[in-house]
Formats: structure tokens, C-alpha cells, sequence
């Protein structure tokens, strides 16, 4: 009887917009040379239990197509987790910058300025919600001073504390109105800084998908630098995500694109063994 040897893939956690480890967002990468079936990149990422797992194959010179998954579904666009795939493809596999990565969201470009990779994604400007969501401040805990919607709920605070302060009730977070067609309802909360670095403060709440908050979202930012710039007159602004982990962003807006710049830093790789049979080939959308 011939026994059939486990199938490994080797694995690197990097914290993602941080300077440290045990800062920023902590990604899983998982380079693949072809895909594996949907289910069982979703269960890999159940099992490794982060914000977002993120799983890329080869797409041509200088090109990968890359795919995210939280604990509980696919995602059609993660900042986070590009920023750390790039980050092992340049320091761990030799690849050099700029990269290009096709998406479910179109191409993304990582560009490479010292030791901050420069993510470009398309901004998506907020409009103000003419009436909040129901449940939203109750979600919260406090009373947001204005209620914007772009791809997530954006909440206003009128101060910094106030949004290091919240407290939000996740359960009910997960049961607003999704706040994009065929997803679940994300919420932003913001305020202007107040240390005298950073421009503006957020946090980031995202129960629908299986992240209570997110440590530090990039994607965030593609909504947040557009709300901000308008405010605030200019369009280069430092961004700090006031969750427990914390994590900065130096970001531009560029038109119709926003370039978020952060560190990156390898906090582990591993090696994930599964048995040969659950490889079942399996269609990968385009």
C-alpha cells in the first residue's frame, strides 16, 4: 500500500503597517504556484485565524493575482494584506518593485520608497448619508456628529478620545444594514488628531465578515483621505488606526487613486501540511 506524503505550503505572518512586531495588522501570504480549491483556502484562513489571509500565484512578469480571505469569507479588496504579500515578495522571494497585483478589484501597484511600501489604490469618496443607518450609535455607543457612506459607514466624532473610547457592541455592528450590495455592514469611526503628528484618527469594525476590528485597514483609507482632504485643505495626510495594535499610514490623495505608505515587518514562517486528498481541483474565478 503506497501511503500519500502531505502537501505543504510554506507560510509568512507579517505585521502590516507597523515598524514592530506585535503592531499593525497581522496578515497571513501564502504563495501558491496554482490555485487550490475555494473551500479550502477559506478553511486555511478559518484556521489561521487573522484578519485576512492573503494567497497569490504567478500572473505574468512582475504580475501575481491575488486573492483575500477573512476567517469567514473572500474579500474583493484588502489593503493590509497586499501590503505584507509585497513585503515577501520583495524581501523573501527576490522580487523587486514596482509590483503589480491583479484583483477582484482591478490592478493594484506597490511601489517600494526607502523602507515603506507605497500601496496605489482607487479612492472612493464618502456622501453624506442623509439618514444613518438605525441602531448605528446604539452599535456604537455614542452619538456620531455626522454620518457619511462610501464603501463602509463612516461615522464623525468631534473629538480623538471619543473614538479611542468607544466601546461597540459587535452583535448589533453585525446586524446593520449592509452597507454595500451583497456585504455586511463596516463601520468607520473618525476624528481629527490631536497629538500633533498624526491628521486624523480612526478604528474600524467589521463583525458581518468575522473581525470584530480591524487592527489597521487600508482600505479604510481609500475612503477616509478623500473624506479628510476635502476638510482639511491639502492632500497629504499621516493616518493613525487607534486600535490596541495601532498602526500609521503616510497618505496622498492623486486623483481619482490613493497611495498609502507603511512598514512591514516578518514575524514568522511556517509550514501548513495537509493531506494530499483534500487537493481536489476545482474552477477559480477570473
Amino acid at each position: 500500500m503506497v501511503q500519500q506524503m502531505p502537501v505543504g505550503f510554506t507560510t509568512y505572518t507579517v505585521d502590516a503597517f507597523a515598524d514592530r512586531p506585535f503592531a499593525g495588522n497581522p496578515a497571513v501570504v501564502v504563495p501558491l504556484a496554482e490555485w487550490l480549491p475555494d473551500a479550502l483556502m477559506q478553511a486555511m484562513a478559518a484556521e489561521h485565524n487573522v484578519s485576512e489571509t492573503a494567497f497569490f500565484v504567478p500572473d505574468g512578469p512582475g504580475q501575481w493575482h491575488l486573492r483575500w480571505f477573512t476567517p469567514r469569507v473572500e474579500v474583493p479588496i484588502c489593503g493590509h494584506a497586499t501590503l505584507a504579500t509585497a513585503f515577501v515578495l520583495a524581501t523573501e522571494l527576490g522580487a523587486t518593485a514596482p509590483l503589480r497585483f491583479r484583483t477582484r478589484s482591478g490592478i493594484l501597484g506597490v511601489a517600494r520608497e526607502g523602507d515603506r511600501f507605497v500601496l496605489d489604490f482607487p479612492a472612493s469618496p464618502p456622501l453624506r448619508a442623509p439618514r444613518p443607518p438605525p441602531g448605528l450609535a446604539a452599535a456604537l455607543g455614542a452619538v456620531p456628529r455626522e454620518v457619511w457612506k462610501a464603501r463602509d459607514w463612516i461615522c464623525l466624532f468631534d473629538s480623538a478620545d471619543t473614538v479611542r473610547a468607544l466601546r461597540p457592541d459587535h452583535a448589533r455592528i453585525a446586524t446593520l444594514p449592509d452597507s454595500v450590495p451583497g456585504g455586511g455592514a463596516r463601520v468607520i469611526a473618525t476624528a481629527a488628531g490631536d497629538d500633533g503628528v498624526h491628521d486624523i484618527v480612526s478604528r474600524y469594525f467589521a463583525a458581518h465578515v468575522g473581525v470584530n476590528e480591524d487592527p489597521v485597514t487600508g482600505t479604510a483609507h481609500t475612503q477616509l483621505v478623500p473624506f479628510w482632504a476635502a476638510r482639511l485643505g491639502r492632500d497629504n495626510l499621516v493616518c493613525r488606526q487607534a486600535s490596541q495594535r495601532g498602526g500609521t499610514l503616510w497618505c496622498e490623495l492623486s486623483g481619482e487613486r490613493v497611495r498609502m505608505a507603511g512598514h512591514a515587518v516578518l514575524y514568522a514562517r511556517g509550514e501548513v501540511l495537509l493531506p494530499a486528498t483534500r487537493l481536489i481541483a476545482e474552477p477559480v474565478p477570473a
